[in-house]
Parts: structure tokens; sequence; C-alpha cells
């Protein structure tokens, strides 16, 4: 059974940076997406980036384009997000999620694998 667990959420001031893990294990398809999203409290779910498993094809969120980076290390089954510059309005529960479509895709619904979240709090 495919299984997502994050990691490396926390507390930072604004302006730092943090470096979320998400690690797959059952995966057997040859090729598909992971995705980063967040959700604040009050608001919707909103994909921030995505990777395919090749790591050949990514997409970002624009709210995150210069500041976020999305990586995989296949050795290791983990996909890594790495948040520079954040900002209080970065504040959210942060999932990362497993598609098994062929394209890119930053909706939620399109998403069939979910981790159970890690908290990002950006606060000075």
């Amino acid at each position: 059974q495919l299984q997502l667990v994050e990691s490396g959420g926390g507390l930072v001031q604004p302006g730092g940076s943090l470096r979320l893990s998400c690690a797959t294990s059952g995966a057997t398809l040859d090729y598909y997406f992971i995705g980063w999203f967040r959700q604040a409290p009050g608001k919707e779910r909103e994909g921030v980036s995505c990777i395919s498993s090749t790591g050949g094809t990514i997409n970002y969120a624009d709210s995150v384009k210069g500041r976020f980076t999305i990586s995989r290390d296949n050795a290791k089954n983990t996909v890594y997000l790495q948040m520079n510059s954040l900002k209080p309005e970065d504040t959210a529960i942060y999932y990362c999620a497993f598609s098994n479509r062929y394209y890119y895709t930053l909706f939620a619904d399109e998403y069939d694998y979910w981790g159970q979240g890690t908290q990002v709090t950006v606060s000075s």
C-alpha cells in the first residue's frame, strides 16, 4: 500500500528557510507525480508544487515561484521542498500527495494518496 510521510516542518522567522521531506513507499507505477499542498486555517487547500517521478517535469504555484524549490532523490524515495524567504502568509499545514496522472497538476482532486501533513509557522 502506498504511503507518504512528511517531515521537516516547524517555526521559522520571516525571511528564514525550511526544507520539507516526503518519504514515499509502495509506489508501483513507473510514471507519477508527487505534489506539495498547503492549507491555512479557514482557507482551501492550495497546490504549491509538483514533480514527476523522473524529475523531468516540475511546476510551481505563482505564489512560491523563485522562493521554493522541489526536488527528489529516487534512491531514497524522497521528495523535498526547499522553502526560502518565508513569509507569514506561508504559514499552513503542508501535505505531500501522490497522483497517477501522466500530466502535471496542482489540483488536489487529482491526487489520490495523501500524507498526514506537517505544520509550518512563519512568525517573529
